[in-house]
């Protein structure tokens, strides 16, 4: 099928209906985990204890692990802070137990392996500060949610806010779901990702949602569903090469970033993934859904134009 010249390659709105029944099934999955299972909270949300220890030499963080894990703190957070002998430890809360006899027990344990171990800091932080970052952190994507919904209202027609920010919602909600299903840490460095997602996602919607107007203000044949397939093919390119792009490097940092940034690269990879769908199918979808038509995005006529055409 042909619209003037444009061939449209690929049907992607008649598989709307195949996108809606798989979207659903993955947020309602998504949400059943969030509601039985919850985030697994790091030391940032849930609060805890920060050691930083160091020693003179390359440090193996499996063997560190293996000797915590004897020690009765299997559940502690090690990574690498700076260098290879610089190691970062997180401990989650553990009842009534001080701050400081934790800290030691860590120490005693890890120079009872290796005695050069040296303690550089301890810090503590408290379960109130991890109640404020969880409501800061919740209160920051409904803020940039209300923002993008005013922003793309303003920019095109609300029933496009409308589709963009259900796409928007639609990646979180699923990027959640896999740190929920798979329990996954859920801290600071994954918020921000989640932040990142949703500017990422609302870019690939708004380069289609330009495309679309353009069309639709063009094309003088063709229903809102054959021109919304035309628009997607034309931006499909742009789209598929700026994923594969970002995925690119999000896969050298997951494999080769370390553990500092592992959470934070698997929120943007599984972010990427499902924007790219949410901007093929979800937002035209629900835009479509909400009766777009050709005369909703038609310049509006200046008043007195008329009168200025006659003599």
């Amino acid at each position: 099928m042909q619209i003037l010249g444009e061939k449209r390659q690929i049907d992607f709105m008649g598989k709307r209906r195949l996108a809606l029944i798989l979207s659903s099934v993955l947020i309602i999955t998504s949400l059943v985990s969030l509601a039985t299972r919850g985030l697994n909270f790091g030391i940032d949300f849930t609060g805890g204890t920060l050691i930083e220890v160091a020693y003179p030499d390359s440090v193996d963080l499996g063997g560190m692990r293996d000797v915590l894990d004897d020690a009765g703190f299997g559940d502690a957070q090690v990574q690498h802070f700076g260098s290879s002998r610089d190691v970062l430890i997180n401990i989650a809360p553990r009842g009534d137990q001080a701050s400081a006899k934790l800290s030691d027990d860590v120490i005693a344990a890890l120079g009872q392996a290796d005695a050069s171990v040296e303690m550089r800091r301890v810090e503590f932080v408290g379960p109130q500060v991890g109640e404020e970052l969880t409501e800061q952190g919740g209160l920051a994507m409904l803020y940039a949610l209300i923002g993008i919904l005013i922003y793309v209202s303003i920019r095109f027609e609300y029933r496009f806010s409308l589709g963009a920010v259900a796409a928007l919602v639609h990646d979180v909600i699923i990027t959640l779901g896999v740190f929920s299903i798979l329990q996954l840490k859920f801290d600071l460095t994954v918020l921000a990702a989640l932040l990142a997602v949703i500017g990422y996602s609302l870019n690939d919607t708004i380069v289609v949602f330009d495309r679309i107007r353009e069309n639709f203000r063009r094309m003088r044949k063709g229903s809102p569903v054959e021109i919304m397939n035309v628009s997607i093919n034309q931006t499909l390119a742009r789209t598929l090469m700026t994923s594969l792009t970002t995925l690119l490097v999000l896969f050298s940092l997951f494999f080769l970033g370390g553990d500092v940034i592992h959470s934070f690269a698997l929120a943007l990879i599984v972010g990427v993934f499902v924007g790219t769908y949410s901007s093929i199918f979800v937002a035209g979808s629900t835009t479509l859904a909400l009766g777009i038509s050709k005369t909703d995005l038609m310049p509006t006529p200046k008043e007195g134009k008329e009168a200025d055409d006659h003599p």
